[in-house]
């Protein structure tokens, strides 16, 4: 029975919400009507006489300044829209009018999920999308004090966010700290280090700590922000390796006895691990390449399962400044996996090797005319799947777009991620003969076969709707950022666009020509109106005049 009553009530809702949307241009005729029909006793006629002698005796002046107000509104409105929609990606208007106006007019949200859907296939979904939205740090990273300080002298900006920054911060307060910390004086002191804002009362903490003791974290802090040379980053570097190990052998002796000993001898293997990936780091800047593949493959080998610092990027990388393209797609074909996270450094680095094979000797003219070889035909499908899984990268590439240093956090598939890959890549590319010349070529056919809007993916999931807000956050304001895909200008932005021109141009038409204009405007309201009189003398002429007295003393 309940179920009865609640399926009635349903239905009566239904119907009435029906009625709303669709008999209201009935109701409508219905007053329009009634107007008609009582317009003798409301002397609309009369009003009407009025308001026209009362226009007549307007000069044009009056429009002029009519219009010219008219125009200027609608245009304080368009400079506002603008505003907005390219701060937040949105129309106000539009905004306020579904989240405010459609529930008081009893419309619902279709493309709202409901509750059953939400906990079913969404679900899952929502979680992808959560994952590919999270930020990541940048295996290739800059140092603060002898690259992204140095840029800061030299032009005066700030290559990195605040946002930027105190992601960086948590990350350090999560490798290098731990709960026992506060046993040892040192630990303790940059412990707070690690949470304070200001690097200069940073530096002085790290400087504190070592007066205490040999600090493996101090000496990363000081390699990392005082050092404004690599040279000088390096030696700071080996210090903390030689502080280091001693701490992880000590830790790896008592790692069994209990939780805590097992949290710090956790971090000491941080801390171990950033050392000698940092001083790999250096060597490859400073031209050490080979040495710098030596230290990354030994440190994989000991450190298998810690993935999180993505030491197989910075390999890739150093591999790719040798030419060494065997050992390069020996590395892709241990993580270019269907089960491993991917990156705009794996799936670019695997377009790059298989254009290698054909970029050479490529021409579109030539591929035209006798169509695409295998080998090329698998080179298009490799950079096709890099754009689709990261778009923004081809017009840094192609240099279309201006390059900024990268910063320490990245989001994949996003602009972010996009700079620090090209950042480092873009020499590659150039090193192979023809390689961005295909690029060119073929890039963006591959947005030819993503399903419009991006409702689903080709290759991969469906792009993120969250990259745009997350690489804004995390990229300096004087970047522009790049955003996939291009949004449409919204309607009321259109709309205002076209009101300011509209009413700007009657205003000033008004203003030149007042006697043309006021001709027209009197052309235009009786070819307006015409329907309208003619609608009602065929209706005088249908009713029989008694019915209609009737009507009229009613």
């Amino acid at each position: 029975m309940a179920e009865a009553g609640t399926g009635f009530l349903e239905q009566l809702k239904s119907c009435i919400v029906w009625s709303w949307t669709y008999l209201w241009t009935l109701w409508f005729f219905i007053m329009l009507f009634l107007v008609y029909i009582l317009r003798v006793p409301l002397k609309i006629n009369d009003n009407l006489t009025t308001v026209s002698m009362f226009l007549n005796t307007l000069t044009p002046k009056f429009y002029v300044a009519l219009t010219g107000t008219s125009s200027l509104i609608s245009g304080l409105i368009l400079i506002f829209e603008w505003w907005y929609f390219r701060k937040y990606g949105t129309s106000f208007i539009e905004q306020v009018s579904v989240s405010h106006l459609r529930p008081l007019l009893g419309g619902v949200d279709n493309s709202a999920p409901s509750a059953a859907s939400a906990a079913g296939g969404d679900a899952d979904s929502n979680r992808q999308s959560v994952s590919e939205c999270k930020v990541w740090r940048n295996p290739l990273n800059l140092f603060r004090g002898a690259e992204y300080n140095r840029y800061t002298w030299v032009t005066g900006r700030e290559p990195l966010t605040y946002y930027d920054m105190n992601l960086s911060a948590q990350d350090h307060q999560t490798f290098f700290t731990c709960d026992t910390d506060h046993l040892r004086p040192a630990d303790a002191i940059m412990q707070k280090a690690w949470r304070e804002r200001n690097p200069q009362a940073r530096i002085s903490a790290a400087h504190e700590a070592l007066e205490l003791n040999e600090c493996a974290t101090a000496y990363i802090l000081l390699a990392e922000e005082e050092a404004t040379t690599i040279v000088e980053a390096e030696k700071l570097f080996k210090q903390a390796l030689k502080a280091g190990e001693g701490c992880y052998r000590r830790s790896q002796q008592l790692q069994h006895h209990g939780a805590q000993y097992e949290a710090q001898h956790r971090r000491d293997t941080n801390v171990l691990v950033y050392v000698k990936r940092r001083l790999a780091m250096c060597a490859r800047k400073l031209g050490r390449t080979r040495e710098a593949v030596k230290m990354m493959r030994d440190l994989m080998k000991e450190f298998p399962l810690l993935s999180m610092f993505n030491i197989h990027e910075n390999l890739l990388e150093a591999l790719l400044e040798l030419q060494a393209y065997a050992d390069v797609q020996a590395v892709l074909a241990k993580y270019d996996d269907i089960s491993l996270p991917k990156s705009a450094t794996i799936c670019y680095t695997a377009a790059l090797l298989k254009a290698r094979a054909v970029s050479d000797k490529f021409s579109p003219e030539a591929a035209s005319r006798r169509g695409l070889s295998t080998a090329e035909m698998n080179a298009v499908e490799a950079i096709h799947r890099a754009v689709e899984f990261n778009p923004h990268v081809p017009k840094y590439l192609l240099e279309m777009k201006s390059l900024i240093l990268p910063p320490e956090h990245i989001l994949k598939r996003g602009d972010s991620e996009a700079i620090a890959y090209a950042f480092f890549h873009l020499q590659h590319w150039k090193r192979v003969e023809g390689a961005l010349n295909l690029l060119h070529c073929t890039w963006e056919g591959t947005f030819r076969m993503i399903p419009y809007p991006l409702e689903k993916g080709h290759l991969f999931y469906p792009y993120p709707i969250c990259t745009e807000t997350a690489d804004r956050e995390l990229l300096p304001s004087f970047h522009e950022v790049s955003v996939y895909p291009k949004k449409e200008l919204p309607f009321f932005i259109l709309f205002t666009a076209g009101l300011c021109s509209f009413t700007a141009m009657l205003a000033l038409l008004t203003h030149q020509f007042p006697e043309l204009m006021g001709v027209f405007a009197k052309a235009f309201l009786s070819t307006l109106f015409a329907p309208l009189n003619f609608v009602m003398e065929k209706v005088e002429s249908i009713l029989p005049s008694s019915l209609w007295h009737q009507l009229t003393r009613i």
